[in-house]
């Protein structure tokens, strides 16, 4: 029997093929989807029988697990345990994208009856996982639709070269699966980098489309981040600060950002900030605010607030993240009884001036401690 071969607009997919291939993962069968790499072939990831299916098929050893395919970040915190800056950091650049994060799982993946999955990586024993989200309009389509997480490996046998076209999972598979999606050539023709992070240093287990030489350089960056209420004027004042003495200082291995935790976005600084950075050589004309979410928080290794309402809101929404959570002034060791930096925000000159040399002497401080 011939496999069912459906053709899909990659840039606006039909949903009623969308619905096709998921209701068949649902069901337990295996269909070959397009991702931003190669064709991988698809089945819901707690379907035991399927999995099994889905190794039996591929030929493949069974201490060689399937990569889960997610379809939006979110599912890392569902899925994962443990996971550092370097995770989120890792994201936030790669996902969606030809990356697969290998990390402590949560719990046992798929159907098995509370006992760990063979889609998990390594021996069955092992309690990791590798997620990947692809940049595949059509494969995150049929993620989302199915309601399941995916395991999906590439659309060939073992030790095979990986489909590239539906032509070619066709050729290789035709009647052993039960669904092709085509949606053309795949963007990028070469398999996802595989980086284990269970382990320190992290390990490269397959450099793809992601050299490593990138991954290296991520590693190496550490991440500031500054909070205020509205992103508008302390925290700008802190970021531009911070971005100009470790210009001068020619570091290039710090990241600065900052943001809000109510921020309207794409507002620009205020008038008075603007003009207080430009006389200290800092330009910061081009920021625009943005609201705090978890997957920054998450990626930051260093988060410095203005004030206390800032570090309850956010160990509010992270808790994890409290060992690298302080007031700027307490990081700064600025030896004050109130270590707020209150918001300048509809004050005069006279307080802006005031704010803004609190943060600068607190972000000079700041600078020796990295």
């Amino acid at each position: 029997m011939s496999t069912e071969v459906l053709r899909v607009d990659p840039v606006s997919p039909d949903f009623t093929v969308i619905e096709k291939a998921a209701s068949f993962i649902r069901q337990g069968k295996i269909v070959a989807i397009p991702t931003d790499t190669v064709y991988g072939l698809a089945v819901d990831s707690g379907n035991s029988q399927a999995v099994k299916r889905l190794y039996e098929l591929k030929k493949r050893p069974l201490n060689k697990p399937f990569t889960i395919a997610v379809s939006n970040e979110e599912s890392l915190e569902r899925l994962t345990q443990d996971a550092g800056p370097l995770v989120y950091k890792l994201m936030e650049r790669f996902w969606p994208g030809p990356l697969t994060l290998v990390l402590k799982s949560a719990g046992p993946i798929g159907n098995t009856g509370g006992k760990p999955s063979r889609t998990t990586y390594g021996e069955p024993s092992r309690t990791t996982i590798g997620l990947r989200l692809p940049n595949n309009r059509v494969a995150l389509r049929i993620i989302e639709e199915s309601g399941c997480d995916l395991a999906l490996p590439s659309a060939n046998y073992s030790g095979q070269e990986p489909a590239r076209d539906a032509q070619e999972v066709l050729s290789a598979l035709n009647g052993k699966i039960d669904l092709i999606i085509d949606a053309g050539k795949v963007e990028l023709g070469i398999e996802s980098t595989i980086v284990d992070l269970t382990v320190s240093p992290f390990k490269i287990l397959r450099e793809g489309a992601i050299r490593k030489t990138d991954l290296e350089k991520l590693a190496k960056l550490k991440k500031v981040l500054f909070v205020c209420t509205g992103n508008s004027c302390r925290s700008v004042m802190a970021e531009g600060l911070l971005k100009k003495a470790l210009k001068d200082k020619n570091r290039v291995d710090v990241e600065v950002m900052s943001a809000g935790i109510s921020a309207f976005g794409g507002q620009p600084a205020t008038g008075e900030t603007l003009n207080l950075l430009s006389k200290a050589g800092a330009d910061m004309s081009v920021h625009r605010s943005q609201r705090i979410s978890k997957i920054m928080l998450y990626s930051s290794d260093l988060i410095l607030v203005m004030e206390n309402i800032h570090e309850e809101h956010i160990l509010g929404i992270v808790p994890a993240i409290r060992n690298r959570l302080y007031l700027l002034k307490e990081f700064a060791k600025i030896p004050e009884l109130d270590l707020n930096i209150l918001d300048p925000i509809g004050q005069s000159p006279a307080f802006y001036e005031m704010t803004f040399s609190a943060i600068k002497d607190a972000v000079d401080k700041v600078v020796s401690l990295l």
